[in-house]
């Protein structure tokens, strides 16, 4: 049974998933000290048993011992398989970061206003903008004086207003002003950070940079005309929105996600779909750095505004 945990840390409150045994029998695989030099190899990344055997110096038949041990009680699961030396080589990783056995007693209520619990795709997603002392990035908008090769005014600047209302849930605010015009950017030559760009190509002159590095891109013919994915298919709705994330290519280290569409209400749609729908938008989503999809808002209750999303691809 999976459980999230509070522990407290230097900066404050922290979460923490924890799988929680039904019986403390089935702990005995962990107590070897074999077992736990192991599962402390495999939380630094995954690895196959060969390449284990190597690390710690010991017999791979031993290595093959203690993990089918571990993964039989769930502690260890096989994130792929890779052909190596002729041979299929798996390579596991450790599933949860503490486990344990829990007495039925103890509870405390929490004041934490500020701690949302929520699903751990979400904090995955954002994961490397969510430093435990502050945010750490900058969210990037475009000028509302017409700027750029296409002279266009942003109309949607006012969204980062939502998507900051909605990460203040996950993080503290920092000293910097972390809210910055795309002109600003370039100006100040501040690419090298975690960075959340809102807006198309069109209007905001970031985006366009990165747009060649997107898996799903905006048309480099005609930033209005649609959403081109790998296997050419368009998207090219008012209402159509891009959801991505890639590793940023000023600094590979850093990540960029962009919320953008085609017109300022594919970009509104983007931002509600993230804010509002998050589990059915990161549904598909498994921690990877390169990922996008394409989002379609709509309006439900017939009052002219985006108030629900469907996800296109």
């Amino acid at each position: 049974m999976k459980k999230e945990l509070i522990i407290e840390g230097k900066d404050g409150p922290l979460m923490k998933s924890i799988m929680i045994f039904d019986e403390p029998s089935i702990m005995r695989p962990t107590l070897n000290p074999l077992s736990w030099k192991i599962l402390n190899l495999l939380a630094q990344k995954p690895m196959y048993p060969a390449e284990i055997s190597r690390s710690l110096e010991i017999y791979e038949q031993k290595v093959y011992y203690y993990i089918k041990q571990l993964h039989k009680i769930g502690l260890l699961s096989i994130e792929r398989e890779e052909p190596i030396k002729g041979a299929l080589a798996k390579y596991y990783k450790v599933t949860y970061p503490a486990f344990g056995v829990e007495l039925p007693f103890g509870e405390k209520r929490l004041n934490l206003s500020g701690l949302a619990f929520v699903d751990e795709k979400i904090i995955s997603f954002f994961n490397e903008f969510l430093d435990p002392s502050a945010f750490d990035g900058r969210i990037i908008v475009g000028s509302p004086e017409a700027h750029g090769p296409y002279k266009a005014s942003a109309r949607d600047g006012h969204y980062a207003v939502q998507l900051a209302f909605f990460l203040g849930q996950f993080s503290k605010m920092p000293n910097d002003f972390i809210v910055k015009l795309d002109v600003d950017v370039k100006a100040e030559k501040e690419e090298k950070n975690n960075l959340i760009l809102i807006g198309g190509p069109g209007t905001n002159l970031i985006t366009a940079d990165v747009n060649k590095y997107l898996p799903i891109r905006f048309n480099e013919q005609n930033y209005w005309a649609g959403l081109l994915d790998a296997q050419g298919r368009a998207f090219n709705g008012d209402h159509d929105g891009l959801i991505a994330k890639i590793p940023n290519p000023y600094d590979e280290k850093k990540s960029i996600i962009v919320l953008a569409g085609l017109r300022y209400t594919g970009t509104k749609s983007s931002v509600i779909a993230i804010t509002n729908f998050t589990k059915e938008v990161l549904k598909n989503y498994h921690g990877e750095r390169k990922w996008a999809i394409v989002i379609r808002g709509f309006d439900l209750n017939g009052d002219g505004k985006v108030d629900s999303i469907e996800v296109l691809l």
